[in-house]
């Protein structure tokens, strides 16, 4: 008989949804009342280093990280953790080479860069890409969380996720990023206790740590060895650390949801140490939910629950697991499914404050300007709110779409890749360069970004070979051992770039956009002879900016000499 939540778990699962939307209530009747778009979308830039780093994880390791990280770890083996390497890479190329520029922006939409670099053309197509980004994201991030409760409910996912959305919807629209970014703090907490109780289970049935590995290890789900340089393997050391590293440079140095969580903080130093807070709090945390997937497998590596029909994808394993395993503890179901209630509110108001400013800031404030008017203050509240209640209500009918992807983490990463690569490219082009225009931006975004979407969403693509599971130790006939490998056809079949590891669409994504923007760029130059024009330090990264104030200085200094006025003449940069 299937086991489903009692009154206990329910009575958990409410007053989580009632501290968010309190919390939200809070910050309506509290501080400015979010009357104003620098309270609602940047916190008046008062918010602590600490509430923003936890914020920052939170945001990207959501329910999909929950369900899908563990669910990869039992389908494929902990070659997955390796991307934290990446993850510590790319945080000091963050923290001291994009963040600074913004801080000088000092702009609510980071895609205002690209206009006072490249233009409002470049502005336009980038934020239309990251809106397109963030509202299939988010609509997995919904999914993930009906997922959880069709698994151990019964409730039917279009009832799931509409619940969810609408709650989450009410708390990020009246309360603002200070709402947001408080509700981060109490879901995190939810979901590491969540993450923490499975393993201590599971530590405590098998007997020890070391036997938690080894059954693991016996099942081939220990695995860091494969360094293959051949692009079309799902996972290996360079994929995961290359590849890792090119995510997390498009998640955090020029993505607005982290952006415009950093710069809620007064000064680039402050926002610099939260962001080195995040990493250690993201690696303990994917630790733990690489640790909750080995887990699961002790549990069931000898009676596969998908095999044996009592699920309908790898991707209800954990909330499979918190039922089998802790339905004769009242209230502990109710607190893993508010843990994963927990990640997956904490990311989808992120992204309904992020893309409620790009919609206001890179769209609605523009035409008012073409018409030659102005967005007083209180409109543009009213319309930050509204724009919040509609993008949930977007991202809510979109995910009766996107449930169709299958592995949860992959498809994740998939379009964090497809989009992420290209926008990093654009920025990196815009800060790092001083040859770049808009007609090479433009040309590079584009180009990489539809490239990327037909090898992306390109069908058919090869299915990857999954590890053997067992149904031995079911209480039946032993069928001995599955595998999916005999369904799988030979991957030369396939079309070559449709077989290209999703991890690798990032970090190719940005160097077709940087290398088709240089060259665009000088070819534009060249043969329409576009004079060089006086370019703002402030909008390259710091190395560059010093370098073109050095050479303004030089010049400067070489003319008043020249004139015989140096005397009069102060340099201004």
């Amino acid at each position: 008989m299937k086991k489903t939540l009692i009154w206990i778990d329910y009575v958990i699962i409410a007053a989580t949804l009632i501290i968010s939307a309190g919390i939200g209530l809070y910050f309506r009747f509290t501080g400015g009342r979010q009357r104003t778009t620098e309270e609602f979308f940047v916190a008046n830039r008062e918010m602590g280093v600490m509430t923003v780093a936890i914020g920052l994880m939170v945001s990207y390791l959501s329910a999909v990280s929950l369900l899908g990280i563990s669910a990869e770890i039992y389908t494929y083996g902990t070659h997955y953790v390796v991307i934290v390497l990446g993850y510590i890479i790319a945080t000091p190329f963050v923290g001291y080479f994009y963040l600074p520029v913004f801080f000088k922006l000092e702009a609510t939409s980071a895609f205002q860069y690209l206009e006072e670099r490249f233009g409002f053309v470049t502005r336009i197509v980038a934020s239309f890409a990251f809106l397109s980004q963030f509202l299939l994201y988010t609509s997995v991030v919904i999914y993930a969380p009906a997922l959880a409760l069709e698994a151990t409910t019964g409730l039917s996912t279009p009832w799931s996720v509409t619940f969810i959305t609408l709650v989450c919807s009410f708390y990020s629209t009246i309360g603002g990023i200070k709402a947001v970014l408080i509700t981060d703090v109490f879901q995190a907490i939810l979901m590491i206790v969540s993450i923490g109780i499975i393993i201590v289970k599971a530590v405590v049935d098998v007997g020890s740590i070391d036997e938690l590995w080894r059954i693991a290890d016996r099942g081939n789900r220990i695995d860091y060895g494969n360094f293959s340089i051949d692009p079309t393997t799902r996972h290996t050391w360079w994929s995961l650390v290359i590849g890792g590293t090119f995510i997390y440079l498009s998640l955090y140095a020029v993505n607005q949801v982290q952006v415009q969580r950093l710069l809620t903080i007064r000064t680039v130093e402050g926002a610099r140490k939260a962001l080195w807070w995040t990493l250690p709090i993201t690696i303990i945390t994917v630790a733990g939910i690489v640790l909750s997937g080995l887990s699961v497998y002790s549990r069931y590596h000898d009676c596969d629950p998908l095999s044996m029909k009592e699920i309908n994808n790898n991707n209800q394993l954990l909330p499979y697991y918190i039922m089998e395993n802790f339905s004769e503890y009242p209230g502990i179901p109710g607190l893993f499914i508010a843990g994963i209630f927990s990640a997956g509110l904490s990311t989808i108001s992120a992204v309904q404050n992020s893309v409620a400013a790009i919609i206001l800031e890179d769209y609605i404030k523009p035409i008012y300007r073409y018409r030659g008017k102005t967005v007083s203050a209180d409109l543009s509240s009213t319309f930050s709110k509204i724009l919040a209640l509609m993008v949930g209500l977007v991202c809510l009918a979109m995910t009766f779409i996107i449930q169709r992807l299958g592995n949860l983490i992959q498809a994740a990463l998939t379009i964090f890749g497809i989009v992420g690569g290209p926008l990093l490219g654009v920025y990196t082009l815009g800060m790092f360069t001083e040859t770049a225009n808009g007609a090479g931006a433009i040309s590079g975004l584009v180009i990489s970004l539809g490239t990327f979407l037909w090898i992306g969403f390109g069908q058919p693509k090869p299915k990857a070979p999954e590890l053997t599971v067992s149904i031995s130790g079911c209480n039946i006939t032993n069928f001995g051992n599955f595998t999916t490998d005999s369904l799988i056809h030979n991957d030369e079949e396939y079309f070559y770039p449709f077989r290209i590891s999703h991890l690798w669409y990032s970090a190719l994504g940005f160097i077709v956009c940087f290398v088709i923007g240089l060259f665009v760029s000088w070819f534009t130059k060249w043969s329409l002879k576009i004079p060089d024009v006086k370019l703002n330090a402030n909008l390259f990264t710091p190395f560059v900016a010093n370098r073109i104030r050095k050479q303004r200085e030089k010049a400067e200094k070489k003319l008043c000499h020249e004139l015989n006025i140096c005397e009069n003449i102060q340099t201004s940069l």
